[in-house]
């Protein structure tokens, strides 16, 4: 059997049955698919890439989910935090550069030695995207009451 099929089973079966999988992260899966199809399919009538088949179609869309999905639970133990800095860029780090090498094992199983898309480059972005799913709460910290005082 092949393994688009088996892949793309399984993810509709994580998306259908798993608590942190929510419309909203299926949109963003279907989202991202549908931008790489208009993407690939422009490509081929402007820079002459092979045209994409359903099959391609299909490896986009498991690929777009396993991202999300790896993405959505990197989130749920390391929240995004609210302010800008270091932890983010830190956090981003830690998730993109472990994905580059899922994508690449990934893009091995699905299209062998003669790729025809960058699926290793689709599925860090997409875990990337995913990371966002669940933001750290803001700490409500006690308000030291100061005196105002007023000039006349």
């Amino acid at each position: 059997m092949n393994w688009t099929l088996i892949l793309g089973s399984l993810i509709i079966l994580v998306y259908l049955l798993h608590p942190w999988m929510n419309i909203k992260t299926f949109q963003k899966v279907i989202g991202i698919t549908l931008f790489l199809e208009i993407f690939y399919i422009t490509g081929h009538y402007l820079m002459e890439w092979p045209f994409p088949t359903p099959i391609v179609f299909g490896q986009l869309f498991v690929v777009a989910g396993l991202g999300v999905a790896l993405g959505v639970c990197f989130s749920r133990i390391w929240p995004l935090p609210l302010e800008k800095g270091f932890e983010r860029i830190f956090r981003t780090f830690l998730l993109v550069i472990p994905s580059l090498g899922f994508g690449m094992g990934l893009q091995i199983i699905l299209q062998g030695a003669y790729a025809t898309q960058a699926i290793y480059l689709i599925f860090a972005c997409a875990a990337w995207l995913g990371s966002g799913r669940f933001v750290r709460e803001e700490k409500n910290l006690p308000v030291q009451n100061k005196r105002v005082e007023q000039t006349i």
